[in-house]
């Protein structure tokens, strides 16, 4: 196995736990809020762990609200709540795998379809199974080599 097939194989078992995380929402406060005061814990306690103002507490859940919060930030909160910050990149397809297939045949597409046009021009036109024919067989070739113009 290459070196990039193992590192998509790894990431693709740490991928599968987060994808799962995709069906929860955020609490609508957002985490710190949320937990905050599921906690029972002011304001002030937090800003007292966290050596800042009410204020400043305040003003980082409404960031993580916003979506503005930095991870930095984050993480500095999640540790005065005695937690750990959990990060991670799920593809929309919720697997490398199928995210390197999407690209792979969106861009088997556009090389056989331009191959295809040519050919018609010059009265060599395929037939649309073999034109089908094509795109599979260049699909799976890019998904093997996976080359960096798959990301253009």
């Amino acid at each position: 196995m290459n070196t990039k097939r193992l590192q998509i194989h790894q990431l693709e078992k740490r991928i599968e736990k987060f994808a799962q995380c995709q069906d929860y929402p955020n609490p609508p406060t957002g985490w710190i809020r949320a937990i905050r005061t599921a906690l029972g814990m002011t304001l002030e306690q937090l800003a007292n762990k966290l050596s800042i103002t009410k204020q400043s507490v305040r003003e980082t859940e409404l960031r993580e609200m916003e979506g503005s919060i930095t991870l930095k930030n984050l993480r500095e909160t999640a540790n005065a709540l005695d937690m750990d910050l959990v990060y991670g990149l799920v593809p929309k397809e919720r697997s490398l795998e199928k995210h390197i297939e999407k690209k792979a045949r969106k861009l088997a597409r556009n090389i056989v379809h331009r191959t295809s046009n040519n050919m018609k021009l010059e009265g060599q036109e395929n037939t649309k199974e073999r034109i089908q024919m094509a795109i599979k067989e260049h699909t799976e070739e890019l998904i093997k080599e996976i080359p960096k113009s798959l990301w253009d």
